[in-house]
């Protein structure tokens, strides 16, 4: 039953979402930086949301939600990207006004975004370096479980496809195989075809999203070294090379 009590600040709970931001440094453009990382973080919980119904569902072969869901997150991602759009007015001299009340603080932390990567399938054990107790066993677990990739390759052995199962090499070269005969013969293996056109979607989005960030940073602090000891933009340029499902970035060339 509804409650008629319930009010729209209530229900969303603003009074807590809106006392969340506290600035310290006494610059005005503080206030900017932590709203941007704080919608970002929203942002970000939603996708592992929707990532985790899409692996769910196709896991028990329910493609048309996944396809939506995924669907969903690629649109998520280009409100990310515009926010790299927004903090990109922050200027070099406003940033360093800003920088000591950063600490050791830095974007490199965001524990969701590393689960967003794990998700996708970007398992690095390295994530789990100087993480402990429940955050720790969070990332852990999330390793330890199929991707969305992963479930999809599941998928891919399910409907016939043989060799998926080895290791390296060899499994990259039949996953490979069996995304070019499902793009040789749309008609035949049409849900599989619109699986792999939204994780290419997927990808395009999560690249995008990688380079508006690369951008930002660079045109804000250059190259020097971020907070926290981060790389910076020379860590940001090295990820931007590697596809995210690579069996469907090489099949292109095949075809």
């Amino acid at each position: 039953m509804a409650d008629s009590e319930l009010t729209y600040a209530r229900y969303l709970k603003l009074d807590r979402v809106l006392s969340a931001q506290a600035p310290t440094s006494g610059a005005h453009d503080e206030m900017l930086f932590i709203v941007i990382h704080q919608v970002s973080e929203l942002w970000m919980k939603l996708v592992l949301h929707e990532l985790s119904a899409a692996r769910a569902a196709i896991a028990v072969d329910d493609l048309g939600p996944a396809l939506k869901m995924i669907a969903r997150v690629v649109r998520v991602l280009s409100q990310m990207i515009q926010a790299w759009d927004v903090l990109a007015t922050l200027t070099p001299t406003e940033y360093l006004a800003i920088r000591p009340a950063l600490g050791a603080s830095s974007g490199f932390q965001s524990r969701q975004f590393r689960l967003i990567e794990v998700a996708l399938g970007l398992k690095d054990p390295a994530i789990l370096a100087n993480r402990a107790g429940a955050e720790r066993a969070t990332l852990e677990a999330a390793l330890a479980e199929p991707s969305l990739y992963d479930q999809t390759v599941a998928l891919l052995g399910r409907r016939g496809f043989t060799g998926l199962e080895g290791k390296g090499q060899a499994r990259s070269n039949a996953i490979e195989a069996a995304w070019l005969a499902v793009y040789r013969q749309p008609e035949r293996w049409w849900d599989l075809y619109e699986l792999a056109e939204k994780l290419v979607d997927l990808d395009f989005g999560f690249a995008r999203w990688r380079f508006a960030h690369l951008k930002t940073v660079e045109r804000i602090i250059g190259w020097k070294s971020g907070t926290g000891g981060s790389a910076g933009a020379a860590y940001l340029a090295r990820t931007l090379t590697a596809p995210l499902f690579p069996e469907l970035a090489r099949v292109r060339t095949e075809l």
